[in-house]
Formats: C-alpha cells, structure tokens, sequence
C-alpha cells in the first residue's frame, strides 16, 4: 500500500471521527441514535473507492474498538460493539466497499446514479445488517424493530443525497478521477 493511499485511508477515518463530534439526536423509544456518520460511510466508498474506502472504514471500527470515543457522543470502546447499534457500525465497511465497487463498475458518473446507489446499496445494506442484529440484541422481533428503524429514513435519505452530490462534484475533480482510475485497477 502507498502513503497516498494510506493517507486517504487516515483522511476519511478523520473524517468519520469529525462527524462524530456532532451530537446524536436520541430518541426515547429506540437505544439507536440519529448520527451524521452514515454520512461518512456514503462518502468513503464514493470518494476512495472499494478498497480504500473499506479499509478507511475497518480502521476507524478499529479505533472505536480501542476505547477512542470517535462515535457520535463521544461513545467508544469494545462494549458498543455489543450493543443495539453493533450490526449498523459492523455494516460500514461493507456498505463503503459495495458502493465504491458500484460506482466503478458501472462508471456511475451523473448524480442520478450515484444517489441510486447511495439509497439502494448504502442505505439499504446498512439497515439489512443493522436491524436484524438490533432485534436480536434488543430481544424484539424483527418487524419490530422495522417499525422502530422507519424514523431513520428521512434522515439517511437526506445524506445520501448530500453524500451523492458531494461525490458527484469530488469524482470530477482531476485528482479524484485519477486516484480512483489507479485504485479500481488494483480492485
């Protein structure tokens, strides 16, 4: 791995640590908060690409894991892995490695397509793997925690609209458009 390469791996997981630092907006029937980081995730797979937007992704879990409270409240450590939030953040690197592929793939360059992807794969992927963990760790049936997961739609509709149109300006900008030409030569 280059130290371009790694420097956009550490660049994104700060990123994601940033997005941290806005406070979740908790709700009283749901342990799972509302957080800007989904954001992050969107733009990671966008912006670096399959690979490097995962790695970007399993680094920053990785930190979290280590006790570094870079989640949204200035949660951190071990524990949260064990949480009702565990499958939603266990689905972030997946989620950033799907989209990047997609968008390289089927060379998604207009603003339609890549918030195609971003809503039907980033979205859609993070709330496959997170609400059937959520029930389980909640001990709730799986529609039940459908039903509790409906509140977060309008918000991650929204960041994947901002997530899409930010990727969309980024990727025609020459240094991402070639830096992501290289990583999806290594994919």
């Amino acid at each position: 791995m280059k130290v371009q390469e790694m420097t956009y791996i550490a660049l994104f997981t700060a990123v994601m640590g940033a997005l941290g630092l806005v406070p979740p907006i908790m709700l009283t029937f749901t342990p799972v908060p509302i957080t800007l980081q989904t954001l992050g995730v969107l733009l990671s797979g966008g912006v670096l690409g399959a690979r490097l937007g995962a790695f970007s992704q399993i680094l920053f879990l990785l930190l979290v894991a280590a006790g570094m409270p870079l989640l949204s409240g200035g949660r951190g450590g071990i524990g949260v892995f064990f949480g009702p939030s565990a499958g939603y953040l266990l689905a972030y690197p997946l989620t950033a490695f799907i989209i990047g592929y997609l968008l390289t793939k089927f060379k998604a360059k207009s603003l339609q397509s890549i918030l195609f992807i971003n809503l039907t794969v980033g979205i859609l992927l993070i709330y496959f793997i997170g609400i059937p963990v959520q029930a389980f760790i909640m001990e709730i049936s799986l529609f039940q925690a459908i039903k509790l997961s409906l509140v977060y739609i309008p918000g991650d509709v929204l960041k994947a609209i901002i997530a899409s149109y930010l990727v969309y300006q980024l990727r025609k900008s020459p240094i991402i458009s070639r830096k992501l030409a290289k990583s999806s030569e290594t994919l």
